[in-house]
């Protein structure tokens, strides 16, 4: 996810859940606690062990939870579902879906732009399987916060490890092209774009960086092409939209 602006949208305005959210209400009445009686850390850790107490893994169904997460997503609910997104992976054993839930709840907070979460989330996410699918998402995306964060020569090292991950990650290769070209290395970024171009991964974005890299090396004439294609792409995509 390296779009030097990103489209506006709503952000999640961080609503949160209500206290107490009922789906997810999982104190009963008689365990309530006295907040003038029990120190604020020490509360927490109670409420904590309740939760692992009182609600067993079989009760809850992970994978639905997910999908939960992924519907706050879509309608703009960040921090909602930041919050689903960590209950997933509290109440399932699979390491899998531990990982998958890590790397969108970083997501999540890369989308409210609370950058230090974010990369916390993914770098948890890596805990868990350093060569699936999910571990090239969760690197190219740390990569995107960390340079985000002012962490550029990270940045470069982790997009690095999502294509070593996965050579066939288009977005991937994207990312470690854009970084290249914060480099200055405008010749090893132009083969990044086209390896992603040529795994389906292309759209105006990656284009008009591509352009930028072929004006750092010279070849105006091939980058004044590509812009004018991003142009008309994004002349019909607007024209589309107000259809």
């Amino acid at each position: 996810m390296t779009d030097r602006e990103p489209e506006d949208h709503e952000f999640s305005e961080g609503q949160g859940f209500d206290d107490p959210y009922e789906a997810f209400d999982l104190e009963p009445p008689e365990f309530e606690v006295d907040p003038d009686k029990v120190d604020p850390v020490d509360s927490r850790v109670v409420t904590d062990l309740l939760d692992q107490r009182n609600v067993s893994s079989d009760a809850v169904d992970p994978e639905q939870l997910l999908d939960v997460g992924l519907e706050y997503m879509h309608i703009n609910r960040h921090e909602q579902a930041a919050e689903t997104f960590e209950r997933v992976a509290q109440y399932t054993d699979d390491d899998r879906l531990k990982q998958e839930a890590w790397t969108n709840k970083g997501a999540a907070h890369a989308e409210l732009e609370e950058w230090d979460a974010a990369i916390g989330a993914y770098k948890e996410a890596l805990n868990f399987d350093e060569e699936s699918d999910h571990a090239a998402t969760a690197e190219t995306n740390l990569a995107y916060a960390l340079w985000k964060s002012g962490r550029s020569e990270q940045a470069l090292e982790h997009a690095e490890r999502a294509v070593e991950i996965d050579p066939r990650f288009g977005e991937g290769w994207y990312n470690r092209g854009f970084f290249l070209l914060e480099r200055g290395l405008a010749d090893e970024a132009i083969d990044a774009f086209d390896n992603a171009i040529r795994l389906g991964f292309r759209n105006a974005d990656i284009l008009e960086e591509k352009a930028r890299a072929l004006e750092e090396v010279g070849e105006f004439d091939r980058a004044e092409e590509l812009a004018e294609e991003v142009d008309e792409m994004r002349e019909e995509a607007e024209q589309q939209l107000l259809e």
